[in-house]
């Protein structure tokens, strides 16, 4: 059980590097420091990835009329932020699925996303093979497992990412791949420029708000100082949503906190009226708000009359700014303030940031009552056996 005690921490000890250091044994702070330059090696490995598998994807332009992303977990948010990013730029629908199987609507004009980290997530390897079985065009991202094994026996499409990190520092190597298939499909394009503008604000934002940077002019300290000893209410609209999630997931993961995320507007026809009592137990709550000086006039007008009416009342509240102009800029600015937050709350609080001994254990249990991997082994095997047997018909 984690021990931490809300009053008597030293938030001093956001300037001591030390005790950065100590704390954070595996290393979370240069993990969230390298993504400008993890965004910079996934834009690499995905450009050849592409030109690896450019016969195959060639043969699907024109004919995808539907694309879903399958993932769980940190391989999940890279579906979420795809699907913002791309919602002006694509002419057919996408969806995030979370589960063990897909829509029924998938065909064989449905472009399939399958992303995993480890390659051993039991939801997408059975996405896996329920793609394949409806005869969608699949794409595989992992660093290995099954998953990698799955995707070279079926032939499909396979982007190789680099093992060994957690899954929710990979961001980058999880999200871009896919960028760079769908402008090879032509779905998308102007993703090179985006990418330049957004790599070199990362590279200047984390100047600002490193370790060494004190807390009195580092962002990314002050929202932690802010947020400790209350629970996180992360609130995003349009692009921002999928951002919203990643703040409280990243505080789930790497504070060990609770937190959750909500959007506008959807929240003013219901997330609101839990502030109308005045109730103590709002003051529990931190408020952060997503804003982007690119915001729509009636976003903005709905986030300052909310907080006018409801959390400045009885919540701390505080604004994160996304810096650029593109959309990717917006996201992944926002995204390394929360991330380093999450993990400067975990200093306060004591606590490595990096382990995640009760999802482990989950993972693991489950595994051990099901045998699930192997029952999805013997099914994509019977799926692999069948296809050849067709094949010499």
């Amino acid at each position: 059980m984690v021990q931490v005690n809300l009053l008597c921490a030293d938030k001093g000890v956001l300037d001591d590097l030390e005790k950065i250091r100590e704390l954070d044994k595996s290393g979370m702070v240069e993990h969230c420091l390298n993504l400008p330059s993890y965004c910079i090696d996934a834009i690499n490995l995905s450009k050849r990835g592409v030109q690896r598998f450019k016969s195959k994807l060639s043969s699907w332009k024109g004919k995808i009329s539907s694309i879903i992303h399958a993932g769980m977990g940190g391989s999940a948010i890279g579906g979420d932020l795809l699907k913002e990013w791309a919602r002006e730029k694509l002419d057919v629908p996408m969806e995030v699925y979370r589960d063990y199987s897909l829509p029924k609507y998938a065909d064989e004009d449905t472009l399939v996303f399958t992303v995993s980290y480890s390659g051993m997530t039991e939801e997408t390897l059975s996405a896996f093979i329920d793609a394949l079985q409806k005869g969608c065009k699949v794409v595989a991202v992992t660093s290995g497992g099954r998953l990698k094994e799955f995707a070279e026996k079926a032939k499909a499409p396979l982007i190789m990412i680099p093992a060994g990190m957690p899954p929710r520092a990979a961001l980058p190597y999880l999200l871009l791949p896919q960028m760079f298939i769908l402008q090879e499909l032509g779905l998308v394009k102007g993703l090179d420029k985006e990418l330049g503008e957004t790599v070199s604000i990362l590279n200047g934002l984390k100047e600002r708000v490193k370790p060494e940077v004190p807390t009195e002019s580092n962002e990314s300290k002050k929202l932690a100082s802010v947020v400790f000893g209350t629970v996180p209410l992360v609130l995003g609209y349009g692009p921002l949503k999928p951002v919203a999630e990643r703040f409280k997931t990243q505080f789930n993961e790497n504070s060990k906190s609770l937190g959750f995320s909500s959007y506008f507007p959807e929240l003013d026809h219901n997330l609101i009226m839990g502030w109308e009592p005045e109730d103590p137990i709002t003051k529990l709550f931190t408020v952060i708000l997503l804003r982007s000086r690119n915001e729509p006039k009636e976003i903005k007008n709905r986030i300052e009359v909310t907080s006018s009416l409801a959390f400045s009342k009885s919540s701390k509240v505080f604004e994160v700014y996304c810096l650029g102009d593109s959309i990717l800029a917006n996201m992944l600015s926002a995204i390394l303030v929360g991330d380093l937050a999450s993990v400067y709350l975990a200093i306060l609080r004591g606590i490595d940031p990096t382990p995640v001994k009760t999802i482990e254990k989950l993972k693991a249990e489950i595994a051990a009552k099901s045998a699930s991997i192997r029952s999805l082994e013997l099914k994509f095997e019977g799926l692999i056996l069948q296809s050849l047997r067709d094949d010499k018909v």
